[in-house]
């Protein structure tokens, strides 16, 4: 992540507030992050934490749901390493979105993705070791 950039900034202060159970504070921040997000990797930070911020908060589904897909889209358009460490996460979140609202091809399908990127991880470990 680039910790200098602005909007990853306030995404940290609402992680602190976070840790300090000020979860409404913690949203606040996240929602101005994705206010003044000015290009896709900025969405998608913000848009990460607000969904993430949403389940701790215990928003409905479909709108929890709504911000973890709109943060994968906006990973997608960035499609490069910013990004890379948010997949793992995205789908996990993805995936328990789908369970709740019982999508069950959903939540196969993200259970698969999220495999793939263990099993790639694996192999790389495995590789560098060897």
């Amino acid at each position: 992540m680039q910790l200098e950039n602005p909007i990853v900034q306030l995404c940290m202060q609402g992680t602190n507030a976070e840790f300090r159970g000020e979860l409404q504070q913690a949203y606040a921040l996240y929602q101005k992050a994705w206010d003044m997000a000015h290009d896709d990797y900025e969405a998608c930070v913000a848009a990460h934490y607000l969904g993430h911020i949403l389940m701790r908060l215990e928003a409905p589904p479909r709108e929890r749901l709504y911000w973890h897909q709109e943060a994968l889209r906006r990973a997608d358009r960035v499609a490069d390493e910013r990004v890379e460490s948010f997949y793992p996460s995205l789908y996990i979140n993805l995936k328990r979105c789908h369970e709740l609202l019982g999508d069950r091809e959903e939540v196969l399908r993200y259970d698969k993705l999220v495999r793939g990127l263990v099993d790639t991880d694996l192999a790389n470990a495995t590789m560098m070791r060897e």
